[in-house]
């Protein structure tokens, strides 16, 4: 029962439910670096299981080196007192044990990839630690960290064609940030006054709610218009362009959603819409692969 309840307590702390944001986007990555047209074949279990593992091992490491770091930061605050390092039901020293487990899966699962991915591995797991000290001192926190779920795309073309990093793969980097950090925002608006108190840096304790709800609709507009594009260059046609205008279609909805004098909907924009958004990519980039939808555009 002890081991239940403390592996409930990794998850709650990882938030594993979130991996949906980032795996999706590693998987396009790797299916749009495989040669499309009628010929295109998925990539190999032997690529996208290691990815798999990769992505979710990265991303807890990078979730666990944030609770960590922010533990004097959520003990303090009354959204984040229930976190399980501030409850005590995880411990400081259990929890850099998992930070490094984390690193060690990850990197494992890099060498299994390819030698290009080995080597960057130092350099993702830099970044992705870097994150958490950002709101310390500057209101872009928000873009680092969208930055970071915007290597997905790249790892997953990197995991394919490690020699050749293609631009579809550096247009969802850009439009994955700049999503995330739109998002982010939205997220931050939560705790504009706490954060203030605090003298963090979050754009709305910066700006103010209805300046920070601003950028982000602007940030949003800016990742709507990137996805397609990267869909396009990368040769795909009717049915992903179909799938990018639904995505800009919930991004207004998103936005619809949240007013500054009324955050009640923040957790459904963030959670719900934004994991239908990460599949949606994916699955609409799948599909054009591998049925060779109409209208397909030259690359």
């Amino acid at each position: 029962m002890s081991l239940l309840r403390d592996t409930l307590a990794v998850f709650r702390m990882i938030k594993i439910e979130h991996s949906v944001f980032a795996l999706p986007f590693a998987f396009t990555g790797a299916f749009l670096a495989a040669k499309s047209g009628p010929d295109w074949t998925m990539p190999s279990w032997a690529v996208l299981a290691p990815l798999a593992v990769a992505m979710v091992a990265v991303r807890s490491f990078a979730m666990a080196y944030n609770r960590l770091a922010d533990v004097d930061i959520d003990s303090r605050n009354p959204r984040t007192k229930a976190r399980p390092l501030v409850t005590g039901e995880l411990s400081v020293a259990f929890t850099k044990r998992f930070i490094f487990v984390c690193a060690i899966v990850f990197t494992t699962a890099c060498a299994l990839l390819n030698s290009t991915c080995l080597a960057l591995s130092p350099l993702a797991l830099a970044w992705s630690a870097f994150y958490s000290h950002t709101k310390r001192f500057t209101p872009l926190c928000h873009f680092v960290l969208g930055s970071v779920l915007g290597l997905a795309p790249v790892a997953g073309w990197l995991a394919v064609s490690p020699s050749r990093l293609g631009y579809p793969a550096l247009l969802l980097f850009f439009a994955v940030s700049l999503w995330v950090a739109g998002f982010d925002i939205l997220y931050a608006c939560q705790d504009e006054a706490f954060d203030r108190s605090q003298g963090l840096h979050s754009l709305p304790a910066a700006q103010g709610v209805p300046r920070a709800l601003f950028a982000s609709s602007w940030t949003h507009a800016a990742a709507a218009l990137l996805f397609p594009m990267a869909g396009w260059y990368a040769g795909l046609g009717l049915l992903y362009t179909i799938v990018a205008l639904l995505v800009g279609g919930i991004l207004v909805w998103e936005h619809k959603l949240i007013r500054p004098d009324d955050l009640s909907q923040v957790n459904v924009a963030f959670f719900t819409l934004n994991g239908v958004i990460a599949v949606f990519v994916f699955l609409g980039a799948w599909a054009d692969l591998a049925l060779g939808s109409p209208w397909m555009f030259a690359r």
